[in-house]
């Protein structure tokens, strides 16, 4: 019997991207962190909010976390 082995997740790619119970990837948006003193509280509250991936980057995505989908809501003991 063949031995399949188990692929390695990109785990940048695995903290920054989350995938909702339908299977859609989502990301949060950049420049969250630093030199938001000037910027409008209503730009800000948009930081917030997560972003659908376009389908060819959420194909991109789960190439490099494939088991994203599986773990995230259940994670193995």
């Amino acid at each position: 019997m063949a031995k399949k082995y188990k692929l390695k997740t990109h785990k940048s790619t695995a903290k920054r991207f989350k995938v909702t119970g339908t299977g859609k990837v989502m990301r949060t948006k950049g420049g969250k962190s630093h030199l938001r003193r000037r910027t409008p509280k209503r730009t800000k509250a948009k930081f917030t909010r997560m972003l659908e991936v376009s389908k060819s980057d959420a194909k991109r995505v789960m190439t490099l976390a494939p088991y994203l989908r599986r773990y995230k809501a259940n994670p193995p003991r």
